[in-house]
């Protein structure tokens, strides 16, 4: 055991959990110096910029940790989470590609892909990795509305009929936002009796 590594790990912990961050961070960077090669280390730094919203440098600590465990697929999910709050939109679609293709039950990144890739435009591949996520988390309302838009971006209206009857057994409101946002108004007979604030 590393032994200098560990006691800089505890009170990292112990600053975090007092919600001291600076001081957190100070207290990993030394458990980093201790043992360069702790990956785990490398990830809570991260952490801690991107919650600060320094998403470069949180890029970089988790690029360092991918070369150490290159494998991991929360630190390609968390590299891809970051690169899209930079801006970083492909960037952001490969290493989400890349956790979903280590981790194929991790619906996050399926999610994250798909909503890189709408925003990118690439509506095909933004469906099927956004089918990928609805299969993992049915009940979910905002994966199913994404992949209704996915789809009528797509030009495939009886695909967006078929999420809109699936959101009906658990979501209505997010049926009708749905149906008007695809403006899909051969579908307003299904949700006209919901009372939905804020609707246009």
């Amino acid at each position: 055991m590393n032994y200098d590594h560990w006691r800089h790990s505890l009170r990292a912990m112990l600053m975090q959990w007092l919600g001291r961050h600076a001081s957190a961070l100070a207290a990993y960077q030394d458990a980093h110096r201790a043992d360069p090669r702790h990956v785990e280390t490398m990830r809570a730094i991260a952490w801690l910029l991107a919650q600060q919203q320094h998403w470069r440098e949180a890029e970089s600590w988790l690029e360092r940790a991918l070369a150490q465990d290159p494998g991991g697929a929360d630190t390609w999910f968390n590299l891809g989470y970051v690169r899209e709050q930079a801006g970083e939109r492909a960037p952001a679609v490969e290493a989400l590609r890349r956790a979903a293709e280590l981790d194929p039950k991790l619906d996050q990144a399926w999610y994250g892909l798909g909503m890189n890739l709408a925003h990118l435009g690439e509506h095909a591949a933004a469906a099927e990795a956004l089918r990928h996520a609805a299969g993992l988390q049915p009940m979910f309302g905002p994966v199913w509305y994404a992949l209704g838009m996915a789809y009528h971006h797509c030009n495939q209206p009886e695909r967006v009929t078929e999420v809109v009857h699936h959101l009906l057994t658990h979501e209505p409101q997010t049926a009708r936002r749905l149906v008007r946002d695809a403006e899909r108004t051969d579908l307003l007979p299904l949700v006209a009796d919901l009372d939905m604030p804020g609707a246009a």
